[in-house]
């Protein structure tokens, strides 16, 4: 097994239930560091370019919208694994169908406002983790 960092994204519907310490609790406990986290207000702009991979999809504007409604907490997680672990933990993406126990199932609204976001490969965890911190804010 290979200790890996990944990004995490807790999203507006979750920071505005004040549920940021909670799910951090959920990734701590499964084995999760938190390496690095801040809390932000994306711009439009700033959304736009993170979701970029989207940008032709039905549901872009509305994602964008979304995403820049309320604060969002950044993060970087480190563990074994931590990409393919931190997925499994967030659960699918539509909380009905989400594992019991699983950060969606416990704290999603809806699969639109499903609490959190995560790295889907080592590749875009890279990319994430850039786009959002400084090689020095991430401390272990």
């Amino acid at each position: 097994m290979a200790t890996e960092q990944t990004f995490s994204i807790l999203k507006p519907d979750a920071t505005r239930r004040n549920l940021t310490g909670a799910i951090n609790a959920v990734y701590e406990k499964a084995g999760l560091r938190i390496v690095a986290q801040k809390r932000i207000q994306m711009s439009q702009a700033m959304a736009e370019t993170f979701y970029g991979v989207h940008k032709e999809r039905p549901f872009f504007k509305d994602l964008v919208s979304f995403m820049i409604s309320g604060p969002v907490v950044v993060q970087v997680l480190e563990g074994e694994n931590a990409v393919a672990h931190h997925r499994e933990l967030m659960g699918a993406t539509n909380p009905a169908n989400a594992a019991e126990g699983t950060v969606r199932k416990l704290f999603a609204e809806s699969i639109e406002a499903n609490s959190v976001h995560g790295s889907d490969s080592l590749e875009n965890a890279a990319i994430e983790i850039a786009y959002f911190f400084a090689g020095s804010e991430i401390v272990g």
